[in-house]
């Protein structure tokens, strides 16, 4: 019999991801970063590696609780419930991309962005299709046939990286799913960020991070199965420290890598979210020490909402030039926070600022009982 409790812990862990999402993507400079809030350059994996798998690991929570209602509507209600909701937080994240719509040209004038210039994915396209991906997966397959997927498309992918990668296939040039996104997005759709057309959240790599989901939506399941148990908590640690070890392992031969996303990286990021939530539900459900948990529930309440409004206040900051040459984002670094720490600990005043400013938002819109929902 599934337990109906609620554990704080789940919340907690999700807000503590979406603010840490906004940490590290909004440093004042990106010159002036501590290393630990860098992504690694390409194997290896830094604190910022974790914090989207975990996010995903968190989709897959919330899953575990929101999908067993859906089921009781019958399956043409979970079908188009799954699709409406992949549909609407992909094209979230395709206007995400394009906005604000407008950019500076060479002259200092206002223009439309090109949309033959628009990147089709990126972070929420990659949620909407891990959501679609596992759900889908979960809904025919239901547990066992979830967690037996999850292995064997980490299998296949790993196999797909050695029969279709050239040269090094663990390489950005000799990775499978570049020649599969070029062809199928095209290059002047796709991520430039490495200087060439390369996107890290591109079409092959969806098949592991969907991965992330699954496990996330099966530990879920677990925990609300065993209930607030020594037993669960012991078996959550043991099954990260097993996962882990695991994905060490299998680093030997499969590096972790996030800009592939890996095999090994999903073992290894799935393992250190147990260890996490383990220690979290500890602290929070078992010793009952919540007072601090405030701060971060309220980004878990309105996460995808929350994640959403830092982008576009962000870009609004690189819009607005309030002096000529310069944007209301660099000039808020060099103006005040610069100035009050340096370089490297102003521009993370500027990241700690903007994660005080969202919980802010969030705090709010708990207390008005504004909860958006996609």
């Amino acid at each position: 019999m599934t337990n109906p409790q609620r554990f704080l812990s789940l919340d907690v862990f999700r807000g503590l991801t979406v603010a840490a999402m906004i940490l590290v993507n909004n440093p004042g400079s990106w010159e002036y970063v501590y290393s630990p809030l860098e992504h690694a350059k390409w194997h290896g994996c830094t604190p910022t590696d974790l914090v989207f798998p975990f996010f995903l690991f968190a989709v897959g929570n919330a899953m575990s609780f929101a999908l067993k209602k859906y089921e009781t509507a019958g399956n043409a209600a979970v079908i188009r419930k799954i699709l409406t909701r992949t549909l609407l937080i992909f094209i979230i994240g395709l206007l995400l991309n394009w906005f604000p719509f407008v950019k500076w040209s060479d002259t200092g004038e206002l223009i439309m962005k090109p949309l033959d210039r628009l990147r089709i994915l990126g972070v929420f396209p990659r949620i909407a299709l891990c959501y679609g991906l596992a759900a889908f997966i979960i809904h025919y397959l239901k547990d066992k046939g979830a967690f037996l997927s999850a292995c064997i498309i980490l299998f296949v992918y790993w196999f797909l990286l050695l029969a279709f990668g050239t040269g090094d296939p663990y390489s950005l040039e000799g990775y499978a799913g570049l020649p599969l996104d070029k062809w199928f997005l095209g290059e002047n759709h796709m991520y430039h960020g490495e200087g060439v057309a390369f996107d890290p959240e591109g079409i092959l790599s969806t098949l592991p991070a969907t991965c992330n989901v699954l496990f996330g939506y099966l530990a879920g399941r677990f925990i609300q199965e065993k209930g607030k148990t020594y037993e669960m908590l012991a078996r959550l640690m043991i099954m990260g420290c097993i996962m882990i070890f695991a994905a060490l392992c299998w680093n030997l031969v499969l590096p972790i890598n996030k800009k592939i996303w890996t095999s090994s990286y999903v073992l290894y990021t799935v393992g250190i979210a147990l260890m996490l939530l383990s220690i979290l539900m500890y602290i929070v459900e078992f010793q009952g020490k919540t007072k601090w948990t405030p701060f971060f529930t309220v980004f878990g309440k309105n996460p995808l909402f929350i994640y959403v409004l830092s982008g576009i206040v962000v870009k609004l900051y690189l819009l607005i030039r309030p002096a000529p040459g310069q944007n209301t984002y660099s000039w808020l670094y060099e103006n005040i926070f610069r100035p009050i720490g340096g370089n490297m600990n102003g521009s993370l005043l500027f990241a700690l600022f903007h994660v005080c400013l969202f919980a802010a938002v969030g705090w709010w819109m708990d207390k008005k009982k504004i909860y958006v929902r996609v």
